[in-house]
Parts: structure tokens; C-alpha cells; sequence
């Protein structure tokens, strides 16, 4: 109900599955109904669900990773309750059979003359374009990233370069500060900056390091969580747990050799704080992606341009958007994935048959803030920050079930039911628990 972010032994099995669908290196051109950008969640789930509805000839994915990762569960890989390995699998064991893979990046998309042109030199000719390019990372925004990763006592959930890092500081760390950040950027789950501090902090109690620890985490946000009625419940567990919180504070350059991390504070231009740190957890500046940003599907920000509702383009019809790379004014999460995928499947359907969508995107996303290794308080909201829980329970209030649920349930959700095209997010199940109202 939540959130749904290249290993050689893998490949093996990747050339095995790929007899099962069709890849593409460099040709001359090509042409398809429906071409979707980008091999994440989101464009494998639309990839599965257009196959169902034009026929998998009819469909190609443009992707050029060899391994597909559940970036969710980076966040306890971060804390050790994971390991990285069971986050990822090979690409062609996802792209849906019959559906045809494009290996390569996309460098242009020219939506006036229905063309995408890859970086082998490929031109891809397109009916329908769904653009699912997901967000960028940006770690070079902060001095001294990323090249500071080589030295250790510094990790970042957000990479699966960098994700064992963040383990690795926790298992070392002896006494001094513990830094948590939050850029002043959008970023895709928001609420992973936190989780690895509740976490890092559960683990310093459990191996005796707590009273040697300060746990700070600096937000350039002026709130801890953007839902009161969340926020009301980690402000309670901040101070229960004697968690420093310092808010619009942002990161803006590491020194590793001297294990400081400078702060600006957003509040008084010019105005720096420098923490010591033992252990640093960077969340990266995030942006749209860059070749959405050059291209003429963008808004004025650089994000796909997409209405609200429909998740179709506002000025190109045949366009269509889905996740991270999207203007929609939601939180980036994977959970929202899922309900968009539903949502825009069957705008598609009508718009292939001339009709008008006849469904809205409420813009609902779910955040699982994981407060320690056995509990979480599911928080799932709409496009007004309204609540919109799936479980007729309190779910601001921390729950072991729910740990359960983000550790083991989601990602056998994620990899058997949403990249397959079969879950689209727990609406219905919404109403089944809430006697039919919302």
C-alpha cells in the first residue's frame, strides 16, 4: 500500500530470460504504437499493461541499466536489516515477454515530429510516448561529493553505490555526532532522510553506543513531515528518543578529511554552521531529468508537464507521464506509482478509442516512516495533504504489523504484482475496509 528508487553474477540469468523478449542495440530506425521511456517501476508496469492492451509487438522500452532495483528497501539496507543484493534484479527478467528492449539511454526526445533519439544513434519512431525517466541525483551540488564516498564514515541510501556505506558507518561508529540531511530540493521519498536516523538511532541502543551518540538531522524543510497529522507522531518519538532535529538547514559541503559537514542556514542568507560528524548520511539535491528539461514536454521547473488529473500531457496528446520525472504535484514515492499506473492506464484505453478520460488521479502516495527495525507509521495522503489511509485503524500511531508489511509484504508486491501491471495501488481496498467511503 506504500511505497514502491550492475552486478555481473546476475548476467547469467539476465541472457537466459532475454531469449524471452527482444533487445535492440543500434539500428537504423524503428517504430512502435507505444514507447516508454525509462525501465523503473514505472515504465516496466506500463510497459506490462500496455502489452495487455496493444499487444507486446506493439511495445518497446527504452532502458539502458542491466539491473532493475526495489529502491525502497534501501532504506533497511542502510540499517543492515537488508541486504543490497535481494534489492535488485536483472533488467530482462522484468521487461515484460514479447516486449521489445531498448538498450540504450535516451539523449532527445522531439515530440513535434513523434521522435526519440537514443545515444547509439538510434531514432525511435512513436504513436504514444509514456515518459517514466524518473528524477535525477545530484551529488556534485555539494562540495566535496561525491568523490568524499571514498573516504569512510559517510553513506547515502539513495545509491546503490553508496547504500552499504551508510551500514557500514553505523556498524563503525564509536562516539561523537551522528548527521542525518534533507536537501532543499524536491526529492523521491521523502521521508527516507528520517528513517535512517530512527534507525541509526535504534541500533546505537541496541549496541550500547547510544549515550556516546548525538543524532542530529538537519531538514531544509521548515516542517519534520509535511502532514501535521504524521508529523504530530515523529515529534513526539524525536523528543521521546532524544533526537536533535534542526530545521532549514541544508548541506552544502563535506570535508571528509576532517569529518565536517557544512550547513547553510536557509533562513540568514550567508550564515553557516559546520558539525563535526562520526557518521554522515547524505540525502542528494534531486532535479528533473535532463533530457525532459531540454525538451519541449517540460515545465517551466523542467519536469514533465502533465494534467493533474489525466497524467496526459498538457500539450501533446500522445504524451503521457508517470512517477518521479513528473510535474504532478504529489510526493514521489513509489506507492504513487502504483496508483498513477492504474489512473493512466485508463486514460490510455479512452484516448486510443477518441473518448475523454472519465478518471481522476486524487494524487494519492504513501510514505512507510520506519521509526526503528519492528515499527512504522504508514502515512498516506492525497494531492490537498489529507489523509487518505487504506486501514480503518489510526495509522499515525507506530505499528509492528507495519514494519512487517514494508519489510516483507511491499516487495513481493513490487516484483509480482506492480511490475507485472496487476496492482494499481490500494484504492479498492480502501473503500472494502472503509465500508464503501472514503
Amino acid at each position: 500500500m506504500a511505497a514502491l528508487c550492475h552486478q555481473r553474477p546476475f548476467q547469467p540469468f539476465g541472457i537466459a530470460i532475454s531469449l524471452f523478449h527482444t533487445s535492440s542495440r543500434a539500428s537504423a530506425k524503428q517504430h512502435y504504437k507505444m514507447l516508454v521511456l525509462g525501465g523503473g517501476s514505472g515504465g516496466i508496469t506500463m510497459g506490462a499493461r500496455m502489452k495487455r492492451l496493444v499487444g507486446a509487438e506493439n511495445v518497446a522500452i527504452v532502458e539502458p541499466s542491466e539491473m532493475h532495483y526495489y529502491q525502497p528497501i534501501w532504506t533497511l539496507v542502510g540499517a543492515g536489516a537488508k541486504t543490497a543484493a535481494s534489492s535488485g534484479r536483472p533488467t530482462a527478467s522484468v521487461i515484460p515477454s514479447g516486449v521489445k528492449w531498448v538498450k540504450s539511454k535516451v539523449q532527445e526526445v522531439n515530440p513535434d515530429k513523434n521522435t526519440v533519439h537514443t545515444d547509439d544513434g538510434t531514432e525511435i519512431s512513436y504513436e504514444y510516448l509514456i515518459v517514466a525517466l524518473g528524477i535525477q541525483l545530484h551529488y556534485e551540488k555539494i562540495k566535496g561529493l561525491p568523490e568524499g564516498f571514498d573516504h569512510p564514515k559517510i553513506g547515502s541510501n539513495y545509491s546503490i553505490e553508496t547504500v552499504e556505506k551508510t551500514w557500514k558507518a553505523l556498524q563503525n561508529f564509536k562516539n561523537g555526532n551522528a548527521v542525518f540531511t534533507f536537501p532543499n530540493t524536491p526529492v523521491k521519498c521523502a521521508g527516507a532522510p528520517q528513517k535512517i536516523m530512527y534507525l541509526s538511532d535504534a541500533y546505537l541502543r541496541q549496541t550500547g553506543k547510544r549515550a556516546k551518540a548525538n543524532v542530529i538531522y538537519n531538514t531544509s524543510l521548515p516542517v519534520l513531515f509535511g502532514i501535521k497529522k504524521y508529523a504530530d507522531t515523529l515529534w513526539e518519538i524525536v523528543k521521546k528518543r532524544d533526537l536533535q532535529v534542526n530545521l532549514r538547514h541544508n548541506l552544502i559541503e563535506v570535508r571528509p578529511d576532517k569529518q565536517e559537514a557544512v550547513f547553510e542556514n536557509l533562513d540568514s542568507p550567508g550564515e553557516t554552521t559546520v558539525f563535526e560528524y562520526e557518521m554522515l548520511h547524505v540525502t542528494p539535491p534531486m532535479g528533473p531529468n535532463l533530457v525532459i528539461k531540454g525538451s519541449p514536454l517540460a515545465d517551466e521547473a523542467g519536469w514533465l508537464e502533465l494534467n493533474k488529473d489525466t497524467l496526459q500531457h498538457n500539450r501533446y496528446p500522445n504524451v503521457f507521464g508517470i512517477g518521479d520525472c513528473t510535474s504532478l504535484p504529489t510526493a514521489k514515492t513509489g506507492a504513487a506509482v502504483a496508483a498513477q499506473s492504474a489512473i493512466l492506464n485508463r486514460t490510455i484505453k479512452k484516448v486510443l478509442k477518441n473518448e475523454k478520460p472519465d478518471t481522476k488521479y486524487d494524487g494519492y502516495t504513501s510514505c512507510p516512516l520506519v521509526t526503528s527495525y519492528k515499527t512504522v507509521v504508514l502515512a498516506e495522503f492525497d494531492y490537498n495533504g489529507q489523509p487518505l489511509e487504506t486501514f480503518p485503524i489510526n495509522q499515525a500511531k507506530e505499528r509492528r504489523i507495519m514494519y512487517h508489511m514494508k519489510a516483507d509484504v511491499m516487495p513481493h508486491l513490487y516484483w509480482h504484482g506492480l511490475l507485472r501491471g496487476l496492482w494499481g495501488g490500494p484504492g479498492p481496498y480502501r473503500k472494502l475496509f472503509h465500508l464503501g467511503m472514503k
